[in-house]
C-alpha cells in the first residue's frame, strides 16, 4: 500500500529530495509547482519505504491503510493527480 500526502501539506519538498524512486510531484523545477497547494505521491511508483514520512515538517504523508478518516479522500486526490498527468502529457 502506498504512502499518501494529506491535507496539511505546505509543499515543503524535503520529501522529495528523500525519495529515492522520485514518486513525489510536483517538483521544484516543474511547471505548476509554484502554485501548487500540496505535493502528491504516485500510489503506482511509491515503494513504501517511509522516508516521506520521516521528514515531513508537518506530518501530512501517511501509509494508505492509517490515513485519519477526515483525510481518507486524499487517497484519490493523490492517483488523480497523477491519472490527470497521464492524460495531459506533463
Amino acid at each position: 500500500m502506498a504512502y499518501v500526502i494529506a491535507a496539511p501539506c505546505v509543499a515543503d519538498y524535503s520529501c522529495v529530495e528523500i525519495c529515492p524512486v522520485d514518486c513525489i510531484r510536483p517538483l521544484p523545477s516543474e511547471a505548476g509547482f509554484d502554485t501548487s497547494e500540496q505535493l502528491f505521491i504516485d500510489p503506482t511508483v511509491c515503494i513504501n519505504c517511509g522516508a516521506c514520512m520521516d521528514v515531513c515538517p508537518v506530518l501530512a504523508i501517511y501509509d494508505a491503510g492509517n490515513l485519519p478518516a477526515k483525510w481518507k479522500h486524499y487517497e484519490q486526490i493523490n492517483r488523480d493527480y497523477f491519472q490527470k498527468r497521464g492524460k495531459s502529457g506533463a
